[in-house]
């Protein structure tokens, strides 16, 4: 039964309250309070739409059927095992409020569904659910591999408003607009995928698969997880606002077609949730006027905010943008970092020639240099000339890492921002990075370096999310970050995207940041950074060291695959000998499945059946038990809530058996 849940929000302001704002003089606070009033007066009340559908009742009117689909014995026949072309749709009664232009808010989502495909000898095409305007019309000529979304006209003469968000898992490869396997993609206003995986685990005939499609305001990010009964999953994410392509309200539902002899398709269970707080259509077209003049009033105040927070400035308030000379006096403070001059920079380096580079990120290149006055040798980062992330990055790096000691994290020597450059000076690496030792093709590390630096890597985390002063969550861990010097021990650098975090706080809302692969599940769905997910990261690391391969790497039969994936399977398996790398001649069997176990446990999909980093230590060290993992790996689980340990109404969270076999 669906449920629509409302929360009113007060519109009573207290008289004494606003004498108070007429009466005093202008202030950031008066302001502040008063476009608060404005505002709960405008924009109330809100509603969230959730709904539960484990099966399916043919009296059910809140579920729409038409074309060949039809409820039956708790399940909805998409498409039937005969001959014939129709589109069949499967759609929620009521519209759904995704984003207001009356608060420019957009709603959080998250949809779990379950479908059957039983090609026998057919070609299905495949199951789409999608996101329309509302009222929307399945096309004339849909059917087949155009999904009953578009047609041939909108192939060649697409059409950059039709406003059709859809995830389609595509069982019949159409070579005009598919990549050349049957697939999972993303896509948006076309029949061609903006993003695409291999769908390499069909479901056995008759056998199920279970979707978890989420949106999250704060990342913009949509993401889709699925698994099969025989426990492989995979994952699939896009960034996106679709406040710039869908209506503020739209239609939800599953679009699926027959092409001749097309097999079942069946729709077994549906849950939906959304959150968006968006005032009703009645009181919206009786207020519509009262709302104008709102706006036009919040306007003015807004103005009027502007320009007394402007003269506050200028006499004497705080720069937020941090200009040169206010970070120069702040990086100066105590012992640390020192400041170098442009001039011996462009020197050390023989002014950044190429012959000097050592490599290039995200933000900028690395050079290698030579201080003049000491003969140092060093590793000079120059930040990218224009960068607004890199100026950010620039000043964490030095505000974090200069006041962090500790033999497994890199060493930042000085800084210097001069004639429109940004410049890091580190200690210099003798060994490069841990990256090019394992997926190089002329290298190879020994084993007894590869679990030292796994070690090492491990104590740099400890510090950082438990020994310091405050807790640090670098949120880019991963093999190019992990340095090496000439003894080969590690020191991990890299720390622009670093987040400081008090100890008794939990994760925080950032925006996206880091590299696809070593980014946790919970991590790329909900955009919170926290210690868990920089654990994954280690996860994943380990698993790299001692397989050789990287984390989405080419292993079977030339397709694509995730790293933690394939170990997991021939670890369920009893095999996990077979993942170490081919390269290494010698090495100690009980450390490499220690390495392995470790690592699928930081990598674990649930955050809170992860290892702490002190765990993982003490499982490396052989101070404690192997854990038990379970045989598949399972599905992803993660909510909204801040912590493991919070009581937090989660968004939709669920788990499956191998999760709660742990």
């Amino acid at each position: 039964m669906a449920r629509r849940r409302r929360y009113w929000t007060s519109a009573i302001i207290p008289s004494n309250s606003m004498a108070l704002v007429a009466a005093a003089a202008p202030s950031h606070t008066s302001v502040v309070f008063l476009l608060l009033h404005i505002y709960l007066l405008l924009f109330s009340p809100a509603a969230a739409i959730t709904f539960h559908k484990p099966k399916f009742d043919p009296t059910d009117a809140s579920i729409l059927c038409s074309g060949g689909a039809s409820a039956s014995s708790g399940t909805i026949k998409l498409t039937n095992a005969h001959y014939g072309i129709e589109v069949s749709r499967v759609v929620y009664g009521d519209d759904i409020p995704l984003w207001s232009s009356a608060t420019g808010k957009l709603s959080d989502f998250a949809t779990r569904f379950s479908f059957s495909i039983d090609a026998g000898s057919g070609y299905p095409s495949g199951v789409a659910f999608f996101l329309a305007p509302v009222g929307f019309q399945a096309p004339e000529n849909s059917a087949g591999g155009y999904m009953g979304l578009y047609n041939y006209t909108d192939r060649v003469h697409p059409r950059a408003r039709k406003q059709v968000v859809h995830v389609e898992f595509d069982y019949f490869v159409n070579p005009s607009w598919d990549p050349p396997f049957r697939h999972v993609g993303m896509n948006i206003n076309s029949l061609a995928s903006k993003v695409v995986a291999p769908w390499n685990s069909g479901p056995r005939p008759g056998g199920s698969v279970m979707v978890d499609i989420n949106y999250t305001v704060s990342t913009h990010n949509l993401t889709v997880f699925w698994v099969y009964e025989n426990g492989r999953n995979s994952s699939l994410w896009y960034v996106i606002d679709l406040k710039e392509v869908l209506p503020e309200r739209v239609m939800v539902g599953f679009s699926a077609t027959s092409n001749d002899y097309s097999g079942e398709q069946e729709l077994l269970s549906w849950d939906f949730h959304s959150n968006l707080e968006m005032r009703n259509t009645g009181r919206e077209r009786n207020f519509r006027n009262t709302k104008m003049i709102g706006l036009v009033a919040i306007a003015a105040i807004a103005i009027a905010a502007f320009v007394f927070l402007q003269m506050r400035r200028k006499r004497g308030g705080v720069n937020k943008g941090m200009n040169l000379l206010s970070m120069t006096d702040e990086f100066s403070r105590g012992a640390g970092p020192r400041k170098f001059s442009y001039t011996d920079l462009v020197s050390a380096t023989n002014n950044f020639s190429l012959d000097r580079k050592l490599g290039e990120g995200g933000f900028g290149a690395v050079y290698r240099g030579c201080l003049s006055d000491s003969g140092m040798p060093v590793a000079v980062k120059r930040i990218s000339r224009g960068s607004r992330q890199g100026i950010k990055e620039y000043t964490t790096e030095v505000m974090i890492i200069s006041r962090l000691r500790h033999r497994n994290l890199v060493q930042l020597i000085g800084w210097c921002h001069e004639k429109g450059e940004l410049l890091l000076v580190y200690q210099f690496m003798s060994n490069g990075s841990l990256d090019s030792h394992l997926f190089g093709e002329n290298s190879s590390l020994p084993w007894p370096e590869r679990y030292n630096i796994a070690l090492g890597l491990a104590s740099s985390l400890l510090y950082l999310h438990e020994e310091w002063e405050q807790c640090v969550v670098h949120r880019d861990i991963k093999a190019a970050n992990v340095m090496l010097d000439s003894g080969f021990n590690v020191k991990l650098g890299d720390f622009g995207l670093a987040r400081l975090v008090d100890h008794e706080l939990g994760p925080q809302t950032t925006r996206l940041a880091g590299t696809i692969g070593y980014m946790s599940p919970e991590y790329i769905s909900t955009g919170r950074a926290s210690k868990e997910s920089d654990v994954y990261s280690f996860g994943v690391v380990c698993l790299e060291i001692a397989t050789g391969r990287r984390v989405v790497d080419y292993i079977e039969d030339g397709l694509e695959m995730c790293l933690v994936e394939w170990v997991w399977e021939l670890y369920g398996n009893g095999n996990h000998s077979v993942t170490i790398d081919k390269r290494l001649v010698n090495f100690d069997e009980r450390e490499a499945e220690c390495l392995i176990v470790v690592g699928l446990w930081c990598a674990h999909p649930d955050s809170c059946q992860r290892a702490s980093i002190r765990q993982a230590i003490q499982v490396l060290n052989f101070e404690s038990p192997f854990p038990r993992l379970p045989e598949k790996r399972p599905f992803p689980v993660f909510d909204k809530a801040a912590s493991c340990e919070s009581s937090d109404e989660p968004l939709l969270s669920y788990s499956t058996t191998d999760c709660d076999s742990i």
